[in-house]
């Protein structure tokens, strides 16, 4: 890509601030498409710097319980690929510079057709597409076509991608590498500090993107703690699970945006700890 795209720019301005990326995750259509959007427009007056919006899909294999279930709540009131493009097309027509990143599966956008799709993503504003079950010995399917498109491809690296493994992952992967703190599905086991930090430094040796954490995170602490050492910050079931317990959609909009302000005071915050303070 020639022109510098909203990811580029958004890690660029925040380095010079040093200081992570706080990256929400939220299904698409959950609990509904008016509620949805509203929870969508918040997010960066509330303090996420990067936002992940799920394609909710029937089988979502590397999803756990929570977003499992926000999927099938969208689904079942009516979202679709068509929709959750519009969600974007409508928050590009008052933020332009938030950085938006698609995250789901092949088959929905298989069957809306890929150029279709990449033509519409783009046109609607979408700058990276996080696609966890195409492997990247199918490049030429979405990957590469979605750089032609102008959109970043983001790789997930895990705790079992080996040496001999890394390279592929990462041979056509833009915008960010997101690696993945916990062998496991979304929102499962918290990670451990000590040992992501070795594998994010090690992680760094064989690439020049940033580096984003997460599954598992869902406390100011444990952002605080791995937004030390990584350039952003993952928070999804966390969210999720707001909506979920919430009984009524406003309660839900105040419990996501309420959590996400404590998040993002917690990340901007945590490389001012002084050492002693850290684990």
């Amino acid at each position: 890509m020639t022109h510098t795209s909203r990811l580029e720019n958004c890690f660029a301005a925040l380095k010079q601030q040093n200081r992570p990326a706080l990256v929400s995750y939220l299904t698409a259509g959950d609990p509904d498409a008016e509620t949805s959007c509203r929870l969508l427009h918040g997010l960066p007056k509330a303090g996420v710097d990067i936002i992940e919006l799920g394609m909710p899909f029937s089988d979502p294999m590397a999803d756990g319980p929570a977003i499992q279930k926000a999927a099938l709540r969208a689904l079942n009131n009516g979202q679709t690929q068509a929709k959750t493009l519009e969600m974007v097309r409508r928050f590009r027509a008052e933020d332009s510079t938030t950085p938006i990143v698609l995250m789901g599966y092949y088959n929905p956008i298989y069957c809306y057709g890929v150029e279709r799709f990449l033509t519409d993503a783009a046109k609607a504003g979408v700058d990276g597409l996080i696609v966890v079950d195409l492997p990247p010995e199918h490049d030429e399917e979405l990957c590469q076509p979605a750089a032609q498109h102008g959109i970043d491809f983001i790789r997930l690296a895990t705790p079992t991608t080996d040496a001999k493994r890394l390279p592929k992952v990462l041979a056509n992967a833009s915008g960010f590498i997101y690696y993945v703190s916990v062998a496991g599905v979304t929102g499962g086991s918290a990670p451990t500090p000590e040992r992501l930090e070795g594998a994010v430094a090690g992680l760094r040796k064989h690439t020049e993107l940033p580096i984003a954490v997460g599954f598992g995170i869902r406390t100011a602490e444990q952002a605080a703690a791995i937004g030390r050492y990584s350039d952003a910050v993952v928070v999804g079931s966390a969210l999720v699970d707001c909506i979920e317990n919430a009984n009524t959609p406003d309660e839900a909009v105040e419990r996501v945006h309420g959590l996400v302000s404590e998040l993002a005071e917690s990340v901007r915050a945590c490389r001012e700890v002084s050492e002693e303070h850290q684990f």
